[in-house]
């Protein structure tokens, strides 16, 4: 008898990838990604454009923009983007311990824990930039609290493990989109996730970019933080 893994056409077959959580699109923890997602526009905006050229939430981003600035390119910083990335990842740190230290607590409290944190950071980020403008030694500050809040977010949204919804980064979710659609012969698994996932980045980043390009920088991360705040206070399971 010829088992499945006997079989030569099975073999060749591609084998589909583990699924991650069964969470819908509508479930709460969706819609509270599909939320920070947004947040995240707010936040580039604010990081790329109001601080110097600088990413706190995509580190591929920032790692390229290291290489320009180190390549003598104008308008970056080794030393903003430098900030950032370790920054990014002392966030990351904490995130990593808190998911350890509170392994057997529900998903929502750790969700909201770590989301009173980016708010708190958020929030603290805006009033230098209220004080102090984000000129100078402040700029580094902010981007330091800023990317501690997205290092922590990225830490606790990865432990999740939610197809397609990081909420920083569009890379693999585009290449989803495109190479399992209809068109590449695919089933077009998660399309519109995938579409919402882009859509909610934009619909963050597009208000962002007018209020940092109208020197209202501290608003937009302003809004960053009530609209995690509010997510916070409306995500239920």
């Amino acid at each position: 008898m010829t088992t499945p893994a006997d079989d030569p056409g099975t073999a060749a077959r591609p084998q589909s990838p583990v699924p991650g959580p069964q969470v819908h699109d509508r479930h709460p923890l969706a819609l509270a990604l599909f939320a920070l997602t947004a947040v995240s526009g707010l936040i580039d905006a604010v990081s790329y454009l109001g601080l110097g050229h600088v990413f706190t939430a995509n580190m591929t981003g920032n790692v390229v923009v290291i290489a320009f600035a180190l390549a003598g390119a104008p308008g970056f910083s080794v030393t903003g983007s430098l900030t950032s990335l370790a920054a990014f990842l002392l966030g990351a740190v904490l995130a990593g311990r808190l998911v350890a230290r509170n392994a057997d607590t529900r998903r929502d409290r750790r969700v909201r824990t770590a989301l009173a944190l980016e708010i708190a950071l958020l929030a603290v980020s805006a009033a230098v930039v209220f004080a102090w403008s984000a000129n100078g030694s402040a700029r580094y500050a902010v981007i330091a609290l800023v990317a501690v809040a997205m290092g922590i977010r990225n830490g606790t949204v990865r432990g999740l493990g939610v197809p397609d919804l990081t909420t920083t980064v569009l890379t693999l979710t585009l290449t989803g989109l495109a190479a399992d659609s209809r068109l590449a012969g695919g089933t077009a698994p998660r399309q519109r996730r995938r579409v919402l996932a882009v859509a909610t980045m934009l619909a963050g980043a597009a208000p962002g970019a007018v209020l940092v390009l109208h020197g209202q920088t501290a608003w937009a991360l302003v809004a960053a933080a009530v609209l995690a705040g509010a997510t916070a206070l409306l995500y239920r399971e």
